[in-house]
Formats: C-alpha cells, sequence, structure tokens
C-alpha cells in the first residue's frame, strides 16, 4: 500500500514512532519536536496501513480545543470523515460512558454536572447545614480536599476506615457532600472520572465491553495525567495493552494540580515490554537555546532522558541582563522590544515570562505608558485582578467615604458578618433618602430599632475604616497601602483559602505596595499634590483601558505555566533570581526544585531565534527591598553560550561566581540560597551568598531588621525558618 501522503512529512524518528507494531508504547516528546503530529499519524497510521476501523480507537486529550484539532487534523490527512471515533478529554469521554451506563453506575439519567461555582455553592450550602463557620472551614479549602481526595480515588468511607488521624468535621464535610450529590444526582468533575473508574472496577461486563470495543488507546500529554486517569487508562486498557502515550517528562509542571509525573517512570514497570521513543529534532529554536535547555534540565535526577537538536545551526547566543532593580529590568526589556519591532519585526512574535504573576505589573505600566500594545495571555492585568481591587476598595473608601462600589466591594471582604440582607436594607434606605451607603450605615446606627447583631457589625465596619484613616493620614502613599493590606487582613483571610491560587493573590497584593512606592504624583492646576487621589485614578484608568484583543498585534504577557505549548521568536525570561525563581517555597518542598527547573526548561525552550534571561539586584517582594542573587538555573547554563548584557560590579558579593555558587549549592543541604533562616539575635532573613566549602564556608543573609550579616556556618547556628 503506498503510504508516502502520511510519511511524506515524517523524520526518520517520528516514522518509526507512527509505524511501530502494536503494543506499549511511551514517545518521549521533546518540545519542538512534533508530537501532535506524530500522534494524529499514528491514529491514520492505523485506520489506513493496519485497517483498523476509527471506532475500534480512542483518543484522550487534556482540552476539547485539542480534541477538536487532532480530530480535523486526521481527517486531513485521511482525507474522508471519522465522526464515529472518540476523540476527547478524560471527562467528556468519562461523562459519555456514564450517560450511557447510568444504572449501572447507581446514578439517575438525568444526573446534573456540577462546574467549580455550582460545586463551590453546594459546599457553602453544607457548611451552613452542618452549623460550621466559613472563616474557619473555608469553602475553597473543603473544595480543593474533595478534588484532591477524588483524584486520589479516595471516598469518605476510606478515610474513616483507613485513617484514625482524620479530622472529624472535614470527614463530616466530605461525607455530607458525597451524600447530597447521591440524593440530587449531582456530579462534579473529579467525580466523573472516579466514578467511571469504579463502574469498571465494580461490573466486568461493562469493563469487557469497553476493552473489547477499543483495540487501540492513545493519549496526548501524558506526563500531565494525575492518579485517577492513569488508573483509568490502565484498567481500560488492559489485558491488550496497545498504548500509545505521548509526553514529556521534562515538561512535568503542574504538580501542584494533582500531575504525577511518576506515571512517566513507572508506565514501562506496568505496561510490560514497553518500547520508549525519543522524539529529539526540535523544529523550533536554535542550537545555542537547546543546548541551554539541555544543560539546565540535566540537573534533574531520575529523567528518562533526551537530548533535544536542530539543523538549523546555533543562531545567536543566550543574552544576560543583570539588572540594578527590577524598574531598570523592565526599562531593558521595553527598549529591547522597541528595537526590535524597529527591525521590522511584529509584536505579537514577543514574549515575557515570569514566574510570578505579581511581576507583570512593571511591565505592563511601562508598556501602557510607552504606548505599547500588550496582552497579558490567559489571566486579567496586574489592576484587574479582584485581590488588587479590593485592596484599591478600601482605599478608595477611605479616601472618599461616599464611594458606593468601593462599600459594596468590601464592606464584608474579608467576611465579617454582613449579609445580602443587611445590604439591601442599606440600599433601601440609600434610595429612600439619597444618602450613600456609608450615610445609611451611620443613619441605621443612630436608630435604636436596629438589631443588635446588626449594629455591632456595621460599627466595627465604621469603626474600622475611621481608624485607618487617622492612622496613615500623614503618611507616604507606600506605607498607606502597607498599612491598609495589613489591617483589612486579606492577607490572612487568602491564607485560610490555600493553595496556588491563594498565594498568587498575596504576591499580588504585595506587589501593590511596590506599585505605590514607585507611583509618581503630579501637581494639580493648584500645585497641589495628592498621591493617594492620583494612585487611585491611576489604578482605575489602567484597568478601565482595555487591552488588546488576542488577535491583535500585540506584545505577549504571561507566567511560565501559561506559556506551556507557545512558541515565539524573541522571548524574556525575567526575574531568574533566588527566591523567586526558582520559588522560595518550591526550595523547600520535596521535588519542589526539579519541578521549577522543568518550568525553567519550558520556559526557555518557548524561544524560537532569541532568548533574554534577565535578573534584578534589588528586588521590591512581599513590600520590602530584597537583595537578589543569580538563579542557580542561569548557572547551570554553560558560560560559552551566553553573551552578558551587563554584570553588576556595584558589590563583589553581587557578580555571578558560579564555582563557588554550585560548590555550596551541591555541598550543603539544608542553607542554600535563597532559603529564609533564623538567627538566634539576629532574626528573620533571607540567604544571598554563600562562599566556600566545608569548616570554612559562610554566608551573607538579608535579615530583616538587621541587614546584611557575614556569618561563618560552622558557629552562626542558622536554622531553617
Amino acid at each position: 500500500m503506498e503510504l508516502t501522503h502520511i510519511f511524506g512529512e515524517l523524520n526518520k524518528v517520528q516514522r518509526e514512532a507512527v509505524a511501530s507494531e502494536p503494543g506499549p508504547l511511551l514517545i518521549l516528546a521533546g518540545a519542538g519536536s512534533g508530537k501532535t503530529r506524530v500522534l494524529t499519524y499514528r491514529i491514520a497510521w492505523l485506520i489506513e496501513a493496519l485497517s483498523i476501523s476509527p471506532l475500534s480507537i480512542l483518543a484522550v486529550t487534556f482540552t476539547n480545543k485539542a480534541a477538536l484539532e487532532m480530530r480535523h487534523r486526521i481527517e486531513s490527512i485521511l482525507g474522508f470523515n471519522i465522526r464515529g471515533m472518540w476523540i476527547g478529554t478524560f471527562h467528556s469521554l468519562s461523562h459519555r460512558i456514564l450517560r450511557a451506563h447510568h444504572q449501572e453506575a447507581n446514578l439517575p439519567e438525568a444526573f446534573e454536572i456540577l462546574d467549580a461555582d455550582d460545586q463551590y455553592r453546594l459546599i457553602r450550602r453544607i457548611l451552613k447545614e452542618l452549623q460550621l463557620n466559613e472563616e474557619h472551614w473555608q469553602p475553597r479549602q473543603i473544595q480543593w480536599f474533595i478534588n484532591n481526595k477524588k483524584e486520589e480515588g479516595i471516598r469518605s468511607i476510606h478515610l474513616k476506615n483507613d485513617n484514625e488521624n482524620m479530622d472529624h468535621t472535614l470527614l463530616r464535610i466530605y461525607e455530607h457532600y458525597e451524600n447530597l450529590c447521591q440524593r440530587f444526582g449531582l456530579v462534579d468533575f473529579s467525580e466523573l472520572l472516579l466514578r467511571t473508574h469504579e463502574l469498571f472496577s465494580n461490573n466486568q461486563d461493562v469493563l469487557k465491553n469497553y476493552r473489547t470495543r477499543f483495540s487501540y488507546t492513545l493519549v496526548d500529554e501524558f506526563q500531565d495525567t494525575n492518579k485517577i486517569q492513569y488508573q483509568w487508562l490502565k484498567i481500560i486498557t488492559e489485558p491488550r495493552n496497545h498504548i500509545f502515550a505521548v509526553g514529556d517528562d521534562d515538561q512535568s509542571i503542574y504538580g501542584w494540580r494533582g500531575a504525577r509525573i511518576e506515571n512517566m517512570t513507572n508506565f514501562q514497570y506496568d505496561f510490560p515490554e514497553t518500547q520508549i521513543i525519543r522524539l529529539e529534532q526540535n523544529y523550533r529554536s536554535t542550537g545555542n537555546i537547546l543546548q541551554a535547555a539541555n544543560a539546565v534540565i540535566d540537573h534533574n535526577k531520575g529523567r528518562l532522558g533526551k537530548n533535544l537538536w536542530t539543523e538549523d545551526g546555533d543562531g545567536d547566543p543566550i543574552k544576560v541582563y543583570a539588572a540594578y532593580n527590577d524598574l531598570d529590568e523592565g526599562k531593558f526589556v521595553l527598549d529591547t522590544i522597541h528595537t526590535w519591532i524597529a527591525d521590522g519585526h511584529r509584536r505579537d512574535s514577543i514574549a515575557i515570562l515570569y514566574r510570578s504573576n505579581a511581576q507583570s505589573r512593571i511591565f505592563e505600566e511601562l508598556l501602557f505608558d510607552s504606548g505599547t500594545p500588550y496582552r497579558v495571555y490567559g489571566g486579567l492585568r496586574f489592576f484587574e485582578r479582584a485581590e488588587v481591587k479590593d485592596v484599591l476598595a478600601y482605599l478608595r473608601l477611605i479616601h472618599n467615604r461616599n464611594s458606593d462600589p468601593a462599600f459594596e466591594r468590601i464592606v464584608n471582604v474579608p467576611p465579617r458578618g454582613i449579609g445580602n440582607r443587611t445590604l439591601e436594607t442599606l440600599r433601601d434606605h440609600s434610595r429612600k433618602t439619597n444618602h450613600s451607603l456609608w450615610n445609611s450605615v451611620i443613619d441605621l446606627l443612630s436608630i435604636d430599632d436596629t438589631p443588635m447583631r446588626i449594629r455591632t457589625r456595621l460599627q466595627a465596619f465604621v469603626d474600622l475604616i475611621d481608624s485607618i484613616d487617622k492612622q496613615i493620614a500623614s503618611l507616604e502613599l507606600h506605607e498607606q497601602t502597607s498599612i491598609v493590606i495589613d489591617r483589612s487582613r486579606l492577607v490572612p483571610h487568602y491564607q485560610k483559602i490555600g493553595g496556588e491560587k491563594a498565594l498568587t493573590r498575596i504576591e499580588n497584593i504585595e506587589e501593590l505596595v511596590n506599585a505605590a512606592k514607585n507611583f509618581n504624583s503630579e501637581p494639580d492646576a493648584d500645585g497641589v499634590i495628592n498621591p493617594l487621589e492620583d494612585f487611585l485614578a491611576n489604578a482605575a484608568l489602567e484597568a478601565g483601558e482595555s487591552q488588546a484583543e488576542a488577535w491583535q498585534d500585540c506584545v505577549q504577557l504571561m507566567s511560565l505555566h501559561s506559556a506551556k505549548g507557545l512558541e515565539f521568536k524573541l522571548v524574556f525570561l525575567c526575574g531568574v533570581e533566588e527566591g523567586l525563581f526558582p520559588h522560595q517555597r518550591s526550595i523547600q518542598e520535596s521535588g519542589g526544585l526539579e519541578e521549577e527547573r522543568r518550568l525553567c526548561y519550558v520556559g526557555m525552550t518557548r524561544a524560537m531565534q532569541q532568548l533574554f534571561i534577565t535578573w534584578a539586584e534589588i528586588r521590591y517582594l512581599h513590600g520590602r527591598e530584597n537583595y537578589s542573587k543569580p538563579s542557580r538555573f542561569l548557572l547551570e547554563i554553560p558560560e560559552k553560550l551566553i553573551h552578558n548584557i551587563r554584570s553588576i560590579n556595584m558589590q563583589p558579593d553581587a557578580r555571578i561566581d558560579r564555582s563557588a555558587a554550585t560548590d555550596a549549592i551541591t555541598e550543603n543541604d539544608e542553607i542554600q540560597l535563597g532559603s529564609r533562616v533564623v538567627h538566634k539575635s539576629f532574626g528573620a532573613g533571607t540567604v544571598i551568598t554563600i562562599e566556600g566549602q566545608g569548616a570554612s564556608a559562610r554566608v551573607q543573609v538579608n535579615f530583616e531588621d538587621a541587614g546584611n550579616k557575614w556569618l561563618v556556618l560552622s558557629y552562626a547556628n542558622l536554622n531553617p525558618e
């Protein structure tokens, strides 16, 4: 059979993967190596070369968009429709199976799917029914707990029987949630997979039907599978094991949301006689970019191993810019962008990547002020983020008590027992009297028949705003902002919620202090300067100015997690410093540092032609000035691949000392660059320099209260914070 139309666009290794004999296959597809092409051509090969019916093939993706694109590509290769073939996400396929077997799955025929918001509201209802305080039992935390347990395949009954140390109240909430869902026929996203796996496990006739139906199973982005997804794949493919899994262990960056990199390493043991094929030829990046990325990721242990290469030449070296501070970093990026555009390149060929969403603020401000169109990919711009708007609403109400939008936004944030019924009472009074909501509160507090419970809560809010106003009256703008954040208790509010999203919100709140510190207020026509008023107006203008649409020619800003799967001619990888990238909390977590390194690898391999890496000696973080050191990831790039645009020589300890830093990192397990430590006399601080080894090793620590101190490790008695 003539199949040149299938093989014509494939390289030798891709052809080997596409035409491999049936059996368990693990395709290690490096960044830019054509994994989607291999997956779609494999399906076309099965149908055309092996005469496998499309109805006997199951293809699993992670997004509906990817599933649709895969279907279109296959039909384009084959030249005919494959509408009957099962291609979809784990959730959509599970939903389809449960609809067909609702009785066996113990579900009503018209069971309802709960989205994340519906699930959240149900959990809040349960907390009320169980008379539990939301301040202590945060609904978002409960939601994360339930979904996490389901993704691990664990129901409340398992916790009850197998874990004596399980929190009794948490278990009671989980039990109540499961009972309500069962009673009303409600199925959340995690339940779709768990219920389908249980259906297969408990009903051999149903399982046999699907094992017989699907001769071949293919799965995309295999490195992103969690425990229940992996179990789902295993049970449906056994015993034939004709599974074709495509993934990249070096791009496994979603451990924080349940992805298990060990699924990649366990595959060859769970599926005996697995054939591993490595796709290493890269069609995206230059040779120098690939060599640098290879060098960084090679420091991770336990990799399945591959080495990206290209036929397209070395290209430019990696350009490293050591900035004096984060503003200098932003200005350098902006100047380089303008030069790139002046050379005839499109703005949408540029990406600014960062580890923390809070870093976007300076870049947004500079791009906005220069009139350069930009878009925050996959997220909101800084002043549009809910947590930032919460702080601004406090400031706005302090500045103007008659701001009803600000009042409504924060009167019960964090929760202080002022609910919708009380708000409706205030709104009614406001309409009747033509007073602001704040003045309506004052009116109600003066009325004797206002219930004491409501009176107490409203008075507490009024006292809070009034006392903050007095406290900040004569302070600098950034000090005002910092005190509002502290007195409003927004940070503890988000800390209780927990999870990656909460930490991002806290970082954004703290970055607002930096925005206030760097804000320059202009005098009005009478020469009067009002920094708070100007700052609030500027924030409103930036939030109100709509960012460029996705189809417009604009600079792309995004977090490193959002950048996966994308590519750009010019990439800036910014804030590559110890404690920021790798992130401080990841350094302290088991496996966290290796996932951060994979994230760096993903960021580097987004670049097609030019890669700039920037770091700043001084960066404002958590509301204070921090002295930074270049990230270990930067030190792991061979010097021959780097062109230093500027090396800082303001202080000897700020230069990139590769040998000392590398030795210190490998020799010392507890005290590392960026570690948070505590000293008996000096208090808490951050390690910013390490020199020497063994008994003579010394560290420089930036203490919060005592400033920078050099200490000999063997005498310092430093303890991890």
